[in-house]
């Protein structure tokens, strides 16, 4: 299958910003790789919120900031409107922020979800892969 979009969950963008390892790695070439094919990085505003609040408790908040205005250089943040969050309180996801993600990621045409927890989107209709499984697809 051919990527050109990927709708990138919250945990693989803490594991590049916090340096987790043995994360970490998989998520720097994800990146790198996505650049040199052409491949657009999305994620959600609300994504964006709770990386803020987890990183701004490790590392503080003015840091925090920095590095989500560095990252979302990289990946394009995308909306969350109000039918979606109803579309996710009607869906069969176990986790409601995890069908939020989604419902974004099929509005957007995302090819594929990337996360490190691939059991929370069960209920996907598209690829949902760790970034090691994706990388292991380019």
């Amino acid at each position: 299958m051919a990527f050109k979009r990927l709708f990138i969950d919250s945990d693989v963008q803490l594991d590049l910003l916090l340096n987790r390892e043995p994360f970490h790695f998989h998520s720097q070439v994800l990146l790198l790789e996505s650049f040199k094919n052409g491949i657009i990085l999305n994620t959600s505003a609300l994504i964006i919120a709770n990386i803020n609040y987890i990183l701004s408790k490790q590392v503080g908040s003015k840091t925090s900031r920095e590095k989500i205005t560095d990252l979302i250089k990289t990946i394009k943040v995308l909306p969350l409107e109000s039918d979606i969050v109803d579309m996710a309180l009607a869906s069969d996801f176990a986790d409601f922020e995890d069908a939020m993600q989604f419902f974004i990621a099929v509005r957007y045409s995302c090819d594929a979800i990337i996360t490190r927890n691939i059991k929370d989107y069960k209920h996907s209709t598209i690829p949902v892969l760790t970034p090691e499984q994706f990388l292991r697809q380019l």
